[in-house]
């Protein structure tokens, strides 16, 4: 296998890798206003991910990097035709790691509930952008080559809003929102348990229906490319996870409907990255103007050098992240988070 396709898809994988667990991330956050009856609730839902928000982070910058290096022009080309989108959510991505910091600073509700609002709209704008983003690729965005060299986007924001890719767009968010109340059912005790998993539940059928219609309407654009095959395959074993993590969340198995999602996530990425195989970025100007891997991909020497880098770094990197989670491994609930009486009474009241 040439360099240039073995880094495409370890890009895929590490952008897996990130959907997967700071996906969880963003379906926690989406949760604290339907989950969090006061601020003790919310202070369970937070402290969830508390120790491991920062380190699921870390997977969007080292796919960043891999991919400024591996394909300098895919990388000039997305991010300044997608600038306004990636910028918004690089702010939503700050206000949200700012308010895990900075919300148990401040003396009062008005303080705890400005951040709350903060972690709730950074969690739900990225996932919403990245499945627009994601969806344009593959179907096609207004690109072509320069003379110079490179590729220049022609469109503007509201290229990037169309029918199908807000439709990928609201997917991945309720994959995301499902997945994360998965983790809160997963990670605490008592009456948030509880509701946490009413809720997947009924979210994750919302969740099944948009990813079927996503899915579907893939496919159908892609029946005739020499991938079509995979494609499908990808597609209905992303169906059937969702199906079987919706069925263990039912029967109270939240390990097993954790797993679920994140299969589901993993095989839908999949699948579009096998849909936009053998291009970078495809161009619904003309076909012809396509980035392929070839074109996008930086020198031999380059993608030698990462390899081995990645080869010494990537396992130690995982060891760390798995022994994270292990330690943090147990159930939190109310009687974890020191009580804040007035507070809470007067939300109650309220």
């Amino acid at each position: 296998m040439e360099l240039s396709i073995l880094w495409f898809f370890i890009v895929g994988v590490l952008l897996v890798g990130y959907f997967v667990l700071d996906g969880f991330d963003f379906g926690v956050g989406m949760s604290l206003p339907f989950l969090g009856r006061d601020n003790t609730d919310r202070r369970v839902i937070i402290n969830t991910i508390g120790p491991v928000w920062d380190l699921n982070e870390t997977w969007l910058i080292v796919a960043g990097a891999c991919l400024f290096a591996a394909f300098p022009e895919w990388y000039a080309t997305m991010f300044s035709g997608f600038y306004l989108a990636l910028l918004l959510i690089l702010v939503a991505l700050i206000l949200r790691g700012v308010s895990f910091e900075y919300r148990h600073q401040g003396k009062g509700r008005k303080w705890t509930r400005w951040f709350d609002q903060f972690i709730f709209w950074g969690s739900l704008i990225p996932p919403l952008l990245w499945g627009t983003a994601f969806a344009n690729l593959i179907q096609g965005v207004p690109i072509r080559p320069l003379e110079t060299g490179g590729w220049i986007y022609e469109g503007t924001l509201l290229t990037l809003l169309n029918p199908y890719a807000l439709l990928g767009g609201v997917t991945l968010t309720l994959l995301c929102f499902t997945h994360g109340l998965v983790f809160v059912a997963l990670k605490t005790e008592g009456d948030i348990r509880l509701r946490a998993r009413a809720l997947a539940t009924k979210v994750g059928l919302v969740a099944l229906l948009a990813a079927a219609a996503f899915l579907v309407w893939t496919v159908m654009q892609h029946l005739e490319d020499a991938n079509a095959g995979l494609v499908i395959l990808l597609a209905a074993l992303a169906a059937a996870s969702l199906v079987t993590g919706i069925v263990c969340n039912l029967a109270g198995r939240e390990g097993w409907a954790f797993l679920g999602n994140t299969l589901t996530i993993a095989f839908a990425l999949l699948a579009i990255f096998m849909a936009l195989f053998p291009n970078l970025m495809v161009s619904s100007i003309d076909p012809a103007y396509s980035m392929s891997i070839a074109g996008g991909s930086s020198s031999q020497k380059t993608l030698e050098l990462m390899t081995w880098v990645a080869a010494f770094t990537m396992p130690l990197v995982l060891a760390y992240q798995a022994w994270t989670y292990w330690v943090f491994r147990k159930r939190i609930s109310r009687a974890h988070i020191p009580a804040e009486p007035a507070e809470d009474a007067v939300e109650a009241v309220a």
